[in-house]
């Protein structure tokens, strides 16, 4: 039996604006890394630094 060795990738998800902002407010809060954040979340800590490091909405009910 052969191996490719790659990981079989997941479907890609889609956050709401609300879950996008929750996770930016807890990386501005400071009471925890972001590693243990995109790990509470099941992201890499890329995709959240990219997301508090992103211009844009910061709180639900804003709109880009």
């Amino acid at each position: 039996m052969e191996s490719t060795g790659k990981k079989k990738r997941r479907p890609r998800r889609s956050f709401t604006p609300e879950s996008k902002a929750e996770i930016v407010e807890l990386c501005r809060r400071g009471d925890r890394s972001v590693g243990r954040i995109a790990e509470d979340f099941d992201l890499t800590g890329t995709a959240v630094r990219d997301r508090v490091e992103r211009p844009g909405p910061t709180r639900a009910n804003e709109t880009a």
